[in-house]
């Protein structure tokens, strides 16, 4: 159960963060959360779909490591193998708080990456930031600034209607069967279909770029399935 509390460096002053990576340290996940500005980076090692937000309302994208969850196929032992690790996973055990107009920065206590004993400080001996706090404070505002722009993207695909459910069967090497169901993504036959005036409204609202790294970032499922078809050999 997650335990978020206000970071301040007179209760948390011995407070350490283990920064290895590890299935026991909360790596070992199918897909983490993702937003517009980040699409670049993520695209360049993982597929990123979108699937339905826990209140069934809406829409967000996400980064696919698995097929199923609990999976990870980019954790190997204490070592995640990607140049990339998206932000919404990366920050752990920091969250943002809100107050008013106010940032603040919540520390996860019953986070497994929480420790007293090892890991990297938190705070300096006479109570100033770390370095690695500075980071974490920089990576947190990215991803404040960043989830701005998930809901206009939504919008924006929603309008156009081009979310569309796919279903992905694979079979490995070895004949056994997968299937990845319950996300979405671009319809690309009702992307191409689109007026030019809207395709000019979508590029002026900065959504066409992020529209084309989902699309770029779904040849990364070749690479998933023989990540998947390693495991089996391994």
């Amino acid at each position: 159960m997650a335990h978020p509390v206000l970071l301040n460096n007179l209760e948390h002053r011995e407070l350490r963060v283990i920064t290895r990576r590890g299935a026991a340290l909360g790596d070992q996940l199918m897909s983490v959360p993702t937003f517009p500005s980040e699409f670049r980076d993520v695209q360049a090692c993982y597929p990123i779909v979108f699937r339905k937000t826990t209140d069934g309302l809406g829409f967000e994208p996400i980064a696919l490591f698995g097929f199923e969850d609990g999976e990870n196929l980019f954790l190997r032992g204490e070592r995640w193998d990607a140049p990339y690790i998206p932000l919404l996973h990366d920050r752990q055990p920091f969250l943002i708080g809100v107050s008013g107009e106010e940032l603040m920065v919540n520390v996860d206590l019953e986070h497994p990456r929480v420790s007293r004993s090892e890991g990297v400080e938190v705070f300096k001996p006479h109570g100033g930031s770390t370095e690695f706090l500075e980071q974490a404070n920089s990576m947190l505002l990215a991803i404040h600034q960043g989830l701005q722009g998930t809901p206009g993207l939504v919008a924006a695909l929603l309008e156009h209607e081009l979310l569309e459910s796919f279903v992905l069967d694979v079979e490995l090497n070895d004949g056994s069967q997968n299937r990845l169901v319950g996300f979405y993504t671009i319809n690309e036959d009702r992307l191409q279909a689109l007026s030019g005036e809207a395709i000019v409204k979508l590029h002026q609202a900065g959504h066409l770029q992020a529209i084309y790294l989902v699309i770029a970032s779904l040849s990364n499922f070749r690479m998933l399935i023989d990540r998947k078809n390693a495991t089996r050999h391994d």
